[in-house]
């Protein structure tokens, strides 16, 4: 299912116990502030859900999976408190699957920049298949991934992070991601994914929901700072994104399209 929201769309499906979200939005599955907000709900809204043992996380469409933040957002934004909100809209989905007493599985069917990297590091678990490059391309317009950093140097380590962040118009593979810890299974194509992860997810949410629970929390452990860390990061990242080179970056890229 696709859509031409300018806000973007997000649809939840249950089947048995485990429940999909599945996010999109007509700028290649970019976040706007308001699905941002919508996915942190949807977040802590299946956390409680007793029903539920576990999440898969999707977008729509075949081509990317998501391109971070709302290029069209960022150069609307006129004060440094409407892009510290903008940001800390990435801290708080970010804070929600991190808290959320379900294991989060993530669905990455192409390529992911930006925040949505951020997004695919806050999965307990990826799976993806070969057309899943990533890039950190902050950098490149004035601004700096402070606000996923935290959640991508947990799963890649620091050295990772370096080599993808400064680097920020370099595309990484999907089996580089996968090597550095990022995805845990790589597939040639949609379909070998679609099926193994159908058979992973029914399989993973038939065990003890306690024991699922307890184990995300040993998983999760050390970052409870994260809740104001992130935000901090918000803050910052805000800033950045006001200045006179970001502006003209965002500019430069949205006269090429």
């Amino acid at each position: 299912m696709r859509t031409d929201r300018n806000n973007g769309s997000l649809y939840t499906k249950i089947d048995g116990k485990v429940a999909t979200i599945e996010f999109g939005h007509p700028a290649s599955n970019s976040f706007v502030s308001e699905l941002l907000d919508r996915l942190t709900k949807e977040f802590e809204k299946l956390s409680d859900n007793e029903e539920v043992n576990l999440i898969v996380l999707k977008s729509e469409g075949d081509r990317a999976f998501c391109a971070g933040a709302s290029f069209d957002e960022l150069l609307a934004v006129s004060t440094f408190e409407e892009a510290k909100t903008f940001f800390s809209g990435f801290a708080h989905v970010i804070n929600a699957m991190r808290q959320c007493k379900k294991i989060i599985v993530g669905r990455i069917h192409g390529k992911t920049v930006g925040g949505g990297v951020g997004l695919v590091a806050a999965c307990d678990y990826a799976f993806a298949n070969v057309n899943a490059s990533i890039k950190l391309s902050e950098l490149s317009i004035g601004i700096a991934p402070l606000v996923i950093a935290p959640a991508v140097e947990r799963k890649i380590g620091v050295a990772a992070l370096g080599e993808l962040s400064l680097a920020p118009t370099e595309w990484k593979t999907a089996y580089w991601a996968q090597e550095k810890g990022l995805f845990a299974k790589v597939f040639e194509t949609t379909q070998e994914l679609d099926k193994e992860l159908d058979f992973f997810t029914h399989k993973l949410s038939g065990y003890n929901a306690e024991g699922l629970m307890e184990w995300k929390k040993v998983l999760w452990q050390n970052t409870d700072h994260w809740q104001s860390l992130l935000t901090q990061r918000a803050a910052i990242t805000g800033k950045l994104a006001l200045s006179e080179f970001t502006k003209n970056a965002l500019s430069k890229f949205k006269n090429k399209q």
